[in-house]
């Protein structure tokens, strides 16, 4: 790294929280440490971290309440934030929250470091928006196993790879552990709306530059003028009403025509 980068670690768990700071110290980061959120808050000001990892269940103030106090007027934080979270609590944290990455307890320490410098790198550039041309990858969002075995068939006949997700939840996980270039998200998914899906993932840095298509069947007859105003508060480029499943695929394969063609 050209600057010196600088990590805050807010958690309750003394040994964690030496055992992390000592690992992101010997890799050349700027570290401090808060046992809990007020001593975070009596950091993160003046400390200015380039990325905050946060815990979610602390004494005095836990992480959603620091997480509120860092916010700005846009409800956005004013500072990157990887979450560290038990499993049990993942998908509450996708829907409430917008944060640029998580860890599930326990976890490896090599791996926390990885995504924090990947974070911070995707943070502090332009992020590209062009596509690797191939391996073509797309993730397929969509939790009815029928449909999902005859979406995933026209994209591997088409030679894409597939990553399969059955749930937002699982979607979130697998894409920020292996970005696609594209994700189809179904939007009735059963326990987060695939809209919200992709909002959370445009904003974290892991995978804010996967281009994302929004679908639904004809049959299931969503108001169009409400499809057009989510898109819009949501920045998805793409959503598609299908008949077949082949406009799917002649979706996708629309983010890889190059500029001009």
């Amino acid at each position: 790294m050209e600057t010196t980068k600088k990590i805050l670690i807010i958690d309750d768990e003394i040994d964690l929280l030496q055992m992390v700071g000592f690992q992101f110290r010997s890799k050349g980061f700027e570290v401090q440490t808060a046992c809990n959120g007020v001593e975070g808050l009596d950091k993160v000001h003046a400390f200015r971290p380039d990325l905050v990892i946060l815990d979610m269940n602390m004494p005095r103030m836990g992480g959603i309440e620091f997480y509120s106090k860092i916010c700005g007027p846009n409800g956005r934080p004013m500072f990157p934030v990887l979450v560290l979270t038990a499993r049990a609590n993942v998908q509450g944290l996708f829907k409430d929250l917008e944060i640029d990455g998580f860890m599930v307890k326990p976890f490896e320490v090599d791996e926390l470091i990885v995504q924090a410098e990947m974070i911070i790198k995707n943070r502090s550039k332009v992020v590209s928006t062009g596509l690797l041309e191939h391996p073509r990858k797309v993730c397929i969002v969509e939790n009815n196993q029928s449909v999902f075995d005859q979406v995933s068939v026209v994209f591997l006949n088409a030679d894409y790879t597939v990553i399969p997700a059955k749930s937002g939840t699982a979607a979130i996980e697998k894409m920020m552990k292996d970005v696609p270039d594209v994700g189809l998200v179904q939007l009735g998914l059963t326990d987060i709306p695939g809209d919200v899906v992709i909002f959370r993932l445009s904003q974290m840095a892991t995978t804010m530059g996967v281009k994302f298509v929004l679908y639904t069947s004809r049959e299931a007859k969503h108001d169009r003028r409400v499809m057009e105003r989510i898109s819009v508060k949501t920045g998805i480029l793409t959503f598609v009403e299908y008949k077949e499943y082949g406009e799917l695929l002649e979706n996708v394969n629309r983010y890889f025509i190059p500029k001009g063609d």
